[in-house]
């Protein structure tokens, strides 16, 4: 019981005008990422204070796939000192940006890579289609973080996407299928591939509907 509670479920879809990652949170809220990054701004003030190589890590990351991306400026509000909001630097460029300048994916990714690569990682991350609004290079990039993550840590993620299940090989991969009014879960490992794989990637053959996991 100990261990499930320990277990946490990352949803970072929401990233509307009125998305809670965007506003500000108690600068406290610091102990662990929120299963929907409302305490980004918060979780991220605390590395940067107190686990600076991660922090600038992280900042090291979000440039790959965000050139302009020049770091964070994370501060308590000086007019509210017990709250604090996601504000960036843009290279070149002296103006204000907060969360609402970031696109859905480069905010997305942010999260994921906070998530990925602080230094106390949850027992189990459970996280749902992470790919979403993420461009391409982003998702060869998720995939490399979900496997360093993985190397300290279970990592379970459920994916729609073609080009995240390219990153992986077989014995990574569970597919479900609903058979019986039940999910049935089968490990890609124990499918035989090898002549597949000569000419196709395991995107494709699931695309072709070679092992199933379909709608």
């Amino acid at each position: 019981y100990k261990a499930l509670l320990s277990w946490k479920i990352y949803h970072f879809h929401d990233t509307s005008p009125e998305a809670r990652v965007k506003k500000a949170a108690d600068v406290d809220d610091n102990r662990f990422l929120q299963p929907d990054a409302r305490n980004l701004a918060a979780f991220l003030y605390w590395m940067q204070e107190k686990q600076h190589d991660y922090f600038v890590q992280i900042e090291r990351t979000i440039r790959l796939i965000a050139p302009y991306f020049g770091g964070f400026r994370l501060d308590p509000s000086r007019l509210t000192p017990d709250k604090i909001k996601l504000e960036w630097k843009e290279k070149g460029n002296d103006a204000y940006f907060d969360a609402h300048a970031l696109s859905d994916g480069t905010l997305r990714f942010i999260c994921l890579a906070t998530l990925l690569l602080q230094p106390d990682l949850p027992q189990v991350i459970l996280l749902d289609e992470p790919e979403l609004g993420l461009h391409p290079a982003a998702i060869t990039l998720l995939a490399e973080l979900l496997r360093l993550a993985a190397e300290k840590t279970q990592v379970i993620l459920a994916t729609q996407s073609v080009p995240l299940v390219n990153q992986f090989t077989p014995d990574d991969i569970f597919v479900v299928d609903r058979e019986d009014g039940q999910s049935v879960f089968r490990h890609l490992g124990s499918i035989d591939l090898g002549h597949w794989l000569e000419d196709y990637s395991l995107g494709e053959l699931w695309e072709k509907n070679v092992f199933g996991g379909r709608p």
